[in-house]
């Protein structure tokens, strides 16, 4: 059993209210505003609501986990609300940072140490993150335009750089006996 399972992870489509706030939220202003002021309002609902909802799941439709690293420079963890992408049994994220300039730190934090702790709705499973390679690349950003239309557009606007995906698996799946 993958992530998915452990989770009990689902992409549900999103209703006409929420399309349009897609629609917004990956428009250039949208996506700047969301990227300056949403990471502290997801952590706060999603601490209150027992980790069952943030305010992409509401506004927006979306299937937001709460993804935890170990900070490349500092060594402390950190978490991240991301959007999760399913892929087979497992998730996959996508470091597109809104389509901003920068690569979001979590990236260089997976690069570092691919161990990592996923919660989605008060479950949690630790996962081993692994980097997809080119044509899986592809592939993800075509099942994440079904999850959310915006990473098209965050792919044009983040052009100029690599945006990295990675594919979290079970980290008990990865170990030898």
């Amino acid at each position: 059993m993958g992530v998915l399972h452990e989770l009990s992870f689902e992409a549900k489509p999103a209703n006409a209210l929420q399309r349009l706030v897609q629609t917004v939220s990956s428009s250039r202003f949208g996506a700047a505003f969301f990227a300056r002021t949403l990471y502290p309002q997801d952590k706060a609902i999603f601490k209150l609501t027992g980790g069952r909802l943030t305010v992409p799941t509401v506004l927006a439709g979306l299937p937001v986990l709460m993804f935890t690293t170990t900070g490349a420079k500092t060594g402390r963890r950190r978490t991240m609300p991301l959007l999760g992408i399913p892929v087979g049994e497992d998730l996959a994220v996508i470091g597109s940072n809104y389509g901003q300039k920068q690569t979001p730190g979590w990236v260089y934090n997976l690069e570092s140490d691919p161990a990592a702790t996923v919660e989605y709705k008060g479950r949690s499973v630790e996962v081993s993150a692994r980097r997809a390679d080119e044509a899986e690349t592809g592939q993800i950003f075509q099942l994440a335009s079904r999850v959310y239309p915006g990473y098209a557009k965050y792919r044009v606007r983040a052009s100029h750089r690599v945006i990295r995906v990675f594919v979290l698996e079970k980290a008990s799946s990865n170990a030898t006996p």
